[in-house]
């Protein structure tokens, strides 16, 4: 389905007043983690189709590289396409000296904001996200140091990602949270339970709507990735559990099939009825899977429908966790009390 045949709306994300397309474009794998660096001409051209098909809200991090996601967006953004889009970032993950290192220490909250700023070449950050969280600083600190950001006018919006649901109230009590992005599709619902219930008028992005690829082609997936692909790593497609997950693609695939739309649309359209203040957020390197993308909004799903997909996409169908253990602290984070932080 081209994108120009389905009229992309806009919502309002949280109650702060960021306004986004209803579907976002997730820009990781053109830089990093999925393969090899894609060409920095063909993914604007991508980004450039994107916002002129509508989809204008664009995610990214300073870890995706690290660094060369953030500079590719900030090429993509000039000529006036900066004042046309909704564009979110990210700090928290750190390889310094090659080892990994979660972080919301205040100093590095600013250093890694100004840093972001300069590769994006742009004055201020629309979404800011804590992209994971530091598991040794209250997250009132951190939050502090952001809402300092705002007050200066380097960040327009807060956010933050894999928090717990007492993570996001403490947060929020500190500063308005805008948004928070969690991974949600139809194999990784765990969220539902605590996390998306939480009513603090806080949208919801989700990353990896389509699980990772996943609902797009099924075991071809990892017959096809390359070798660098950090993907080969996650549980879901060793395979031990990739045999049994592949049924629950055939039986999605057997609903879409039904309906007269791909798969991966079928597994869009069921984040989208989720509610009117989600946003997902898939991510893609090919114009072609941009547009049929966006043919995910023109998807109805009756309430039988939605219960069918929910019944084969239960949590207990699923064989194999969102990450291994060695991303325990990636995952619905709580943070210590701030009575225990003693500035360094």
């Amino acid at each position: 389905m081209a994108a120009s045949t389905t009229t992309v709306r806009r919502i309002k994300l949280g109650s702060q007043g960021l306004e986004v397309s209803v579907q976002g474009l997730g820009c990781m794998g053109m830089s990093a983690f999925y393969g090899p660096p894609k060409s920095d001409t063909d993914m604007i051209a991508l980004i450039h189709h994107a916002v002129g098909s509508g989809v204008t809200f664009l995610d990214t991090s300073d870890i995706y590289g690290p660094h060369t996601n953030e500079t590719l967006l900030g090429k993509a953004l000039k000529g006036g396409v900066r004042q046309k889009v909704e564009l979110a970032t990210k700090f928290g993950i750190s390889f310094a000296d090659g080892k990994r290192e979660v972080r919301g220490d205040p100093a590095y909250v600013r250093a890694a904001c100004e840093a972001s700023l300069k590769r994006l070449d742009i004055d201020c950050i629309d979404l800011y996200y804590q992209h994971r969280i530091d598991t040794r600083v209250p997250i009132e600190v951190t939050i502090g140091e952001l809402k300092k950001l705002v007050e200066e006018g380097k960040i327009k919006y807060i956010g933050l990602s894999e928090a717990s649901a007492s993570t996001i109230r403490r947060a929020h009590a500190v500063h308005p949270i805008t948004a928070v992005q969690l991974e949600w599709s139809l194999w990784s619902r765990d969220v539902e339970a605590e996390i998306v219930p939480t009513e603090l008028g806080i949208g919801i992005v989700a990353y990896s709507p389509l699980g990772r690829g996943f609902f797009s082609v099924g075991s071809k997936l990892v017959e096809n990735i390359s070798k660098d692909d950090f993907r080969q790593y996650l549980p879901r497609f060793r395979p031990e559990n990739l045999a049994h997950n592949t049924k629950l693609f055939d039986r999605v695939n057997e609903i879409a099939q039904r309906k007269g739309c791909t798969t991966s649309q079928l597994a869009l359209a069921w984040v989208h009825h989720q509610g009117d203040d989600i946003c997902p957020i898939p991510g893609t390197t090919k114009i072609e899977n941009f547009n049929q993308n966006i043919g995910a909004l023109s998807v109805k799903l009756t309430p039988e429908e939605m219960a069918e997909l929910e019944s084969i996409a239960s949590a207990d169908n699923v064989k194999g966790g969102r990450y291994d253990g060695s991303m325990s602290t990636w995952e619905n984070s709580d943070t210590p009390p701030l009575s225990s932080w003693k500035p360094a």
